[in-house]
């Protein structure tokens, strides 16, 4: 398992797909089979401009994702799409090693400042890749016990967060949130987190792995961009 983290190019669909496609071909280099990206990773977290017009908004066949379609692994990027009420969504496309795309995951639950903006996603956030079933979250809704919950009675073994935590409390957040996903559900937790400038925030790094008991696994700091690459023990299912 691998996570990506980087500081977004404000409002650079182009740039920012350019620094993940470079991020999974080092990924796929030292073995990993699934990369997981930040909350928004596709435009940084700019809501103002997100809210500005649809420029932003991003399908998954839209040709601006071409190079992270086809990138060897499993690729999980979480950026803006059309909403079935009329406002975006926030959410996660999978893309699998050929390109295809193996699920998408809007987010349930909204931050304060995001419920003005977005409209929320209902359930779903699961797949399988090789005999490992994942979980998605997104930020904020790692905070809410029955989504991770939900997706574990399904059967999944991984649960992959991307998420936004900036210095100060969510320096601690992030300590807390994930290990007490892991050991609630017996799921491996997989956190993407930002760091650097992140909207009105400074994402505070630090995305890590933890075991089913809530142990950390892998772990990066906060200085900068980094891809943390995970060995994770799951049994293979049929």
């Amino acid at each position: 398992m691998a996570a990506a983290q980087f500081e977004c190019a404000v409002g650079d669909v182009a740039a920012n797909v350019g620094t993940i496609a470079g991020l999974a071909q080092e990924a796929r280099e030292v073995g990993a089979e699934v990369l997981v990206c930040s909350e928004l990773a596709l435009t940084g977290y700019e809501l103002e401009l997100i809210s500005a017009g649809r420029e932003l908004w991003t399908e998954p066949d839209d040709p601006r994702l071409a190079p992270l379609r086809g990138v060897g692994i499993v690729l999980v990027v979480n950026g803006v799409r059309h909403g079935p009420g009329g406002r975006p969504r926030i959410e996660s496309i999978v893309f699998g090693p050929d390109g295809e795309v193996l699920a998408t995951y809007a987010k349930e639950h909204l931050y304060e400042n995001e419920q003005g903006v977005f409209e929320p996603g209902v359930g779903g956030g699961r797949f399988r890749w090789n005999g490992v079933g994942y979980s998605l979250a997104t930020c904020y809704d790692n905070h809410f016990p029955e989504v991770s919950a939900r997706n574990a009675a399904q059967g999944c073994q991984v649960h992959l967060a991307s998420s936004l935590y900036g210095t100060g409390s969510g320096r601690e957040e992030r300590r807390t949130v994930h290990p007490a996903i892991a050991k609630a559900t017996g799921m491996h937790v997989v956190l993407a987190n930002h760091v650097g400038t992140a909207g009105p925030w400074t994402g505070c790094g630090g995305s890590a792995a933890w075991s089913p008991g809530g142990d950390v696994v892998a772990e990066a700091d906060g200085s900068g961009p980094q891809l943390l690459v995970a060995d994770l023990e799951v049994e293979r299912q049929g």
